[in-house]
């Protein structure tokens, strides 16, 4: 069942509103802003957004206010760009992608991801590293996604069975975090069990969902099989029908985690392939998730919804696909789109192209073609680097936010160019 809005949460003498997340005066104080004593100022400040629902609101979203963004996605035929991150720069760019593009986004942690974004300094037995670096990022993101006045899912990526424990380690963070703040940490876990039976895929899937719907947590689960190679699991070599899923199966998921809670979405099988190589003879059918949703909507009945679309799809392995099948899939209830090999890729070419560039000043900390005694410090500087991946990534992720029909959803208009970035005293350089 949805978390109320009209459900109160005691804690001491303040009251919370855990599925609703909005901006009371109460719940103010528990923004990240006010929590730190950072300022939270001009949009950062804002209640909710012109064309989104009063619920959704600038920072981390979750229970009711993500339904509601996650319903105006699907009632208005676009989906939310969703990345796998491994840094803060990373993050950074996302966030600055999201307001350049007027729109939410939504942020992801993969298990190896959570792992580098602790350290590869820190033992990772029981999980430790993944799980204490993905609540460092958890804490980032709350913080800046409140300064870029911007609504985000703060999302975990691919978790199979063995990964479980990493899962148990940050819902059980959100749980903390809830008891003081009336929300999760988080806004929504993916528990990945396509690879086993679908009755044990879906009765793990309900016993996580009765205990993350309790404190307004999403569950994303997988039906089928995303093809190509990703963060370590390689599916390059499985049998092409485990790339499609079957309308019968999503209409038991649905039917089964419908009876414990709303709060959930289906990453169905539709030929999806991680990766941009040729996946073989194996092609994108989107047409499954319109059959799906048909499927169910016969089964329901009169129940069926006004929309004709009772599941909320997410598009796993979107790198490398035509922009007519993402959008064709749109219509047929995709809310949300995965993006890692993509963004992966312009970061890494940001920082190619500034290398190029610059080249002949990053041979030695001393010595350019200006003089055999000039310093290169401003060129090698990390900052100028990382940021070339950023503005890079930025650009990449504009042409996502089209494909994905998600720009000018908030209604807040261009963002403001940001004053006073140059960085070192001496300027920071044209990248």
């Amino acid at each position: 069942m949805r978390l109320s809005s009209a459900f109160l949460f005691l804690s001491g003498a303040q009251a919370f509103i855990p599925g609703l997340n909005g901006r009371s005066p109460i719940q103010k104080l528990q923004s990240m802003a006010g929590d730190v004593g950072i300022p939270c100022e001009d949009e950062c400040a804002l209640e909710s957004f012109p064309n989104l629902p009063p619920s959704v609101h600038p920072g981390v979203l979750s229970g009711q206010a993500m339904m509601d963004l996650l319903d105006h996605a699907k009632q208005n035929g676009y989906a939310i760009p969703a990345v796998n991150c491994v840094s803060s720069s990373g993050i950074n760019a996302c966030l600055e992608a999201a307001r350049k593009n007027d729109a939410p986004i939504i942020i992801q942690f993969s298990s190896g991801g959570s792992q580098f974004y602790g350290g590869k300094g820190l033992d990772n037995s029981n999980y430790r590293a993944a799980i204490a670096g993905a609540v460092s990022g958890a804490f980032h993101v709350r913080t800046m996604a409140e300064q870029y006045g911007v609504p985000v899912i703060l999302h975990t990526d691919h978790c199979s069975k063995q990964l479980l424990p990493w899962v148990d380690g940050l819902i059980a963070a959100s749980e903390r975090y809830f008891e003081t703040h009336g929300e999760p940490l988080f806004s929504s876990h993916m528990i990945d069990l396509s690879e086993e039976p679908i009755e044990e895929n879906i009765e793990i899937c309900k016993d996580y969902l009765k205990r993350m719907d309790k404190v307004g947590l999403l569950l994303e689960m997988e039906l089928g099989i995303t093809g190509g190679e990703e963060d370590g699991v390689d599916n390059t070599d499985r049998p092409v029908e485990d790339l499609y899923s079957k309308p019968e199966e999503i209409y038991q998921t649905y039917d089964e985690l419908k009876s414990v809670s709303d709060m959930f979405t289906v990453a169905a099988a539709f030929g999806n392939v991680h990766g941009v190589y040729k996946p073989g003879n194996v092609k994108l059918e989107p047409e499954i998730l319109n059959n799906a949703q048909a499927y169910i909507c016969d089964k329901l009945g009169d129940a069926a919804p006004e929309n004709k679309l009772p599941v909320s799809f997410v598009f796993h392995g979107g790198s490398g696909s035509d922009v007519a099948d993402i959008q064709r899939s749109l219509g047929y209830g995709v809310i949300k789109m995965n993006i890692d090999t993509d963004t992966q890729w312009s970061y890494w070419e940001g920082i190619k192209i500034f290398e190029s560039k610059y080249h002949d000043y990053l041979q030695g900390q001393i010595g350019n073609p200006e003089g055999e005694d000039k310093p290169n410090k401003k060129y090698y500087d990390p900052r100028e680097c990382l940021r070339a991946g950023e503005v890079n990534t930025v650009k990449r992720l504009e042409q996502s936010y089209a494909d994905l029909k998600c720009q000018n959803i908030l209604g807040l208009g261009m963002a403001t160019e940001a004053k006073n970035v140059l960085g070192p005293r001496r300027g920071g350089l044209p990248v």
